[in-house]
C-alpha cells in the first residue's frame, strides 16, 4: 500500500511524516485511512446537519480505496495475492456502497467498520480483509 503514502491525499500526515524521519510507509497509511475514517464516521453521525460534509468524506474514502486498488492491482505491491484480492474486492464493495449510499438506500456505518478491520491488519492484530 505504498502508493498511499506518495501520493497528495494527506499533505498533512506526511508533512508529520516527513517531520519524523524513523516513520515508516506503514504508520503513514495508518495516519491516512485513520484520519479518512474518523472524518467519515464524524460526518456520517452528522449528515443530516451536513449533508455536504458528509459527501465530502465519503469520496475521500472513495479516493482512498481507489488508491489503494491501484497500489495492490500492480506487480510490484509485495502483499501476498490472497490479501491483495481482498483489498481490491473491498475496493469494488466500497465503491458499489458509496453509489448506494448517495442513492440513500444504504449507510456508511460498513465502510467505516471496513477501514476499521483494515486499521487492525496494519497493527497486526488481525486479517485487514
Amino acid at each position: 500500500m505504498t502508493q498511499i503514502a506518495q501520493t497528495g491525499l494527506s499533505p498533512m500526515a506526511y508533512a508529520q511524516a516527513a517531520a519524523t524521519p524513523m516513520r515508516t510507509a506503514r504508520a503513514a497509511e495508518y495516519d491516512v485511512i485513520a484520519r479518512i475514517t474518523r472524518r467519515l464516521n464524524q460526518a456520517n453521525a452528522g449528515r443530516k446537519q451536513d449533508y455536504p460534509g458528509f459527501i465530502a468524506a465519503l469520496s475521500d474514502n472513495e479516493r482512498l480505496w481507489s488508491l489503494l486498488a491501484a497500489d495492490v492491482a500492480g506487480p510490484e505491491n509485495g502483499l501476498p495475492a490472497q490479501l491483495r484480492a481482498r483489498l481490491f474486492y473491498l475496493y469494488r464493495f466500497t465503491a458499489d456502497h458509496s453509489r448506494k449510499i448517495r442513492a440513500g438506500s444504504a449507510g456508511a456505518e460498513i465502510l467505516v467498520e471496513i477501514n476499521t478491520a483494515v486499521l487492525r491488519g496494519l497493527r497486526g492484530e488481525g486479517a485487514a480483509a
